[in-house]
Parts: C-alpha cells; structure tokens; sequence
C-alpha cells in the first residue's frame, strides 16, 4: 500500500533537503514542481526512493512524478508545511557523499555496489543520463523554454476539466439533435456555459501567470491581456483595419504580458516612491495597452493564424509521413527539453478549432513506449527489472512515461530507439486518416494514453475520433512491441543482462556511481 499523502510529503520535503531548502509547490495533473535554492542539497537517489514517487526530473526547478490524484493531495500537504514554516529534516544520504541507486519498484536501498542487481544498476545509468542531459538544457534558449511551460501548466487542470465538459456536452448535443434525448434540450446551453467560459477568457490567466513568471504584477499582467477577449476592441480601427475580439489569442496574451512586467520593472526605477501604487501600474496598463492594440494584437494574430494553418496543412499534405516523423521525434523532444515549445502551440490550436491536432499523434511516442517495456519483460529475465516494469507500466499505459524512459528503455539503449519506431508508426496511423479528412484532435494539454480518451474529439464526431485514437495507441503498442522483441538487443547484450553473474553491460555506469 502506498504511504499516506503526508507521509510522502514529509519524505520528498527531507531529500529536497528540508522544507526549508524549497521555495514554493505547484502541481500539473501528475507531478510537483518544487523550485529549490541549493541543488547540492537534493538526494535524487532517495527521492525516487520514497514509496509512490513515479519518477524523478533534475532540474533547478524538480519535478517529482506521483500521478493523477495522489500529486494534488502531496501538493496540498506540502503548501501546507511550507505555509506553517515548518522544517523537514534533510536526507541522511546528503549531497555530496555516496548513496545507494533506488530501486523503483520497492524503494529499497540497493544492497550495494557490488551487489546492486541488474535493474537497480540500468536505473542509475539512467540517472546518469538524466544529469549529463541536464547540464546540456542549461542554455537561454531552454531556460526560456522552460519559463514559457511554467506559465501554461498550472492552466492544464482548468482546461482538461472543461475540455471533458465540453466533450460530454457534443455528445449530449448529438443525441438531443436526433431526437434520441430531447429531454436534455435545456442541459446542453448549462453545460456549454460552463466548458467556454474558461476558454474565453483563457488570455487574462495567460497573462497573469506570464506576468508572475517574468517579474511583474500578476494583476497588470491579466489586465492588459484582458484588452484582447474583450469585445469592444471590434470598434477600435488601427490605420484604417479593424480588430477583432481574441485577435492574437494566447500569443498576444503572452506578448503583451511580459512586455508588461519589463515595463512596470523599469518604472519601479523612477517612479517616486510614494506615488509609485498610483504612477506605475498606471503607466504600464496604458503603455502596454496601447502597444498590445497595435501593433501585438495584429502581429500576434498573424502567428496565430499560421500555427493553424501550418499545422493543418502539415498533416492534411504530409499525412502518414508527417504523423511518422512527428511522433518519432517526440520522445528525443523531451530528452532535449524541447516539447515545451509546443504548449503555446497546442494552446493556441484549442483556442482557434477547440482542440489541438498534434496532442494525439505525439502521443502515440507513449505507446510505443508501453510495447518497447513488455518486450523487455519478455525478453529480460532479471526479476528486479521485471518488478520495475510491473511497478511502471500502469503509469505509462495512463500516459506518465518518465519512470519508463528513465528505468527502463533509455539505459538499455537500443530499446529506446524501438519504443520511438513504435510510437512513429502509431503516429503515421493518426496521420493517414488526418490526410483523408477525418481529423483527431485533443480539447485539453497534458493526458496522453488511456487517459487523452475522455478529451479526444474531432471533425468527424468523438466517436470517430476516439476509434482512430484508440487503433493508434493499439498500432504504437504492437510496432513498439514488435520493433523491440526482434531488434531491441544484441545477442551479447540479452546474454549479458540474463546472466546474473555478469556485469559487462552495466560496468560503466556502476564503476560511476561507485565514484
């Protein structure tokens, strides 16, 4: 049984190195994301250790993967530590000295270096990887990147819960339409209120949030946003062309947002002190507003415009191939940290057609990863890797494929490789029936998996569209599956980790957590 939401609370705060080492918690649908002053402090080792935590992400910013449900009450229980000023003790195993790989599927220390069986030992190759991959993303353009994810994830709650609303009230409208309900005639306007109303003013949370992450005011970041949604902006004529309410969408928002906060900054410089409440917020509200008028809400309808246009034009003309590549260079994307550059884009497609066309084909990298995984149980004989993988699996399945990637396919190597060719060839079966005019699409960021199902919609009808999901995922589980049985390891390599006496395979990596 999983420890209690305060137990893991009290544990993740200690080898983060005490409550009082971190700086604030914010949460998406499945992990925390705990900004920490000192990164020498972290125990990564016993952090992954902790009963119920998924996966670990090293970064300045770590993220700890728990899963639906159980990351907002750890969430909650740590806000409330951290409100009190309470501390949680650090890690016994401190940064600095030398600690046990965790095992992932029971949380116990390994035995040691030279006892440290096969999965425990590929676990911390992966660790290794995940450290050298975090000291590649420390570049501005990543930071950036990063910045831009912290400003739409804490919206992803909000959107997939009207994203399902929204879903659940086509339905509904379909069957009042043929006559099947006619009784839920007064629901279906109830239920449309309450899935658009989020989305209609989506821009004044983007600024807020955008505002907050670059330095301003939330509040003057939400109110210069707010001059986008709102709907007396259609009498404003700029050099003769008339706006339009929404022009710019979420990219405008963005734009103007963080414009704002530079700008109330450098007026905080010279605004006299005592009437800086009265000059500064409304010198930058006006400024800023002028400019998100003209020209941030034309230039960023134009980008808006072209994300929609490039997006759909990429799989109605490339198809099958585009679903292919797409899909196959996911998993490399988060590698990288650069699929946080598609969130905006994502976003900005809800915002435009009600959903986004990419979330599920790229999803499919997920799927072929859940095929790659139950190739290696098969084909691995190691009990302690096939615990990891039984420990792993449901998550994957749900669409939380780190403690795969990072326990499982990414240190073995090849099988990484075969889990990105599965997911491809799910991708490319998206893609087909998106070139034939059936299109499948996403009403919400985040879910991948079984868990994208509620939220899948399309041209077509949900039904249409959660079929062809649906055959995707089956497609990227049996090519991942296949890909990886066949062509996953060498035969050196399968004898090597089937030999329990032998370490060739994983020498390296344990002779560098030894040191």
């Amino acid at each position: 049984m999983t420890a209690s939401p305060q137990t893991i609370a009290h544990q993740v705060l200690a080898h983060l190195g005490g409550a009082g080492n971190v700086a604030s918690v914010e949460n998406c649908i499945t992990r925390l994301r705990l900004p920490v002053a000192d990164q020498d402090l972290v125990d990564t080792a016993g952090l992954k250790a902790v009963d119920g935590v998924l996966g670990v992400v090293e970064d300045q910013t770590m993220q700890v993967i728990l899963g639906p449900g159980l990351v907002d009450e750890v969430a909650d229980a740590i806000e409330r530590t951290l409100a009190s000023g309470a501390d949680s003790a650090p890690a016994t195993h401190a940064s600095g000295t030398d600690s046990a790989p965790a095992t992932g599927a029971s949380g116990a220390d390994a035995a040691g270096t030279g006892g440290a069986d096969t999965a425990d030992r590929l676990q911390q190759r992966g660790a290794d990887m995940k450290a050298a991959q975090k000291q590649r993303n420390r570049t501005p353009v990543k930071a950036f990147l990063r910045r831009v994810a912290n400003i739409f994830l804490p919206l992803i709650p909000a959107l997939i819960a009207c994203g399902i609303i929204a879903g659940f009230n086509g339905l509904l409208t379909n069957l009042v339409q043929n006559g099947t309900w006619t009784w839920a005639a007064g629901l279906t306007p109830i239920l449309t209120a309450i899935a658009s109303g989020f989305m209609s003013l989506i821009a004044v949370f983007v600024g807020m949030n955008a505002a907050k992450e670059f330095g301003g005011t939330p509040i003057i970041g939400g109110a210069v946003a707010a001059i986008i949604p709102f709907a007396g902006v259609a009498d404003v004529t700029i050099f003769g062309t008339e706006l339009a309410p929404g022009q710019g969408g979420v990219i405008g928002a963005l734009l103007a947002a963080v414009l704002a906060a530079y700008v109330e900054r450098w007026a905080r410089t010279w605004a006299p002190r005592s009437l800086s409440m009265l000059i500064v917020p409304t010198f930058t509200v006006l400024v800023v507003g002028v400019l998100t008028l003209f020209p941030l809400m034309t230039v960023a309808g134009w980008i808006a415009e072209g994300i929609g246009v490039l997006a759909n034009q990429l799989l109605q003309v490339g198809g099958g191939i585009a679903g292919f590549v797409l899909a196959g260079l996911f998993l490399p994307l988060v590698m990288f940290g650069l699929h946080q550059a598609l969130i905006p884009i994502h976003a900005t497609l809800i915002e435009q057609a009600g959903f986004t066309v990419l979330l599920p084909i790229l999803a499919m990298a997920g799927g072929g990863q859940v095929g790659a995984a139950v190739a290696v149980f098969l084909k691995v004989k190691d009990a302690s890797m096939r615990r990891t993988i039984k420990s792993a699996l449901p998550a994957g399945v749900l669409g939380v494929g780190e403690p795969l990637i990072y326990g499982v396919t990414l240190p073995l190597g090849r099988p990484f490789i075969t889990a990105c060719v599965g997911g491809a060839f799910g991708g490319a079966f998206i893609g087909v029936f998106n070139q034939l005019g059936t299109t499948v699409g996403s009403t919400a960021i985040g879910p991948s998996g079984w868990a994208l199902f509620p939220l899948t919609t399309g041209n077509e009808g949900i039904g249409a569209a959660v079929a062809i999901y649906g055959f995707g995922l089956l497609v990227a589980y049996v090519a991942g599956f296949l890909a990886t049985y066949f062509f996953g390891f060498s035969k050196q390599a399968l004898a090597e980790l089937n030999d329990p006496h032998t370490d060739a395979a994983i020498a390296d990596s344990q002779q560098g957590a030894a040191q």
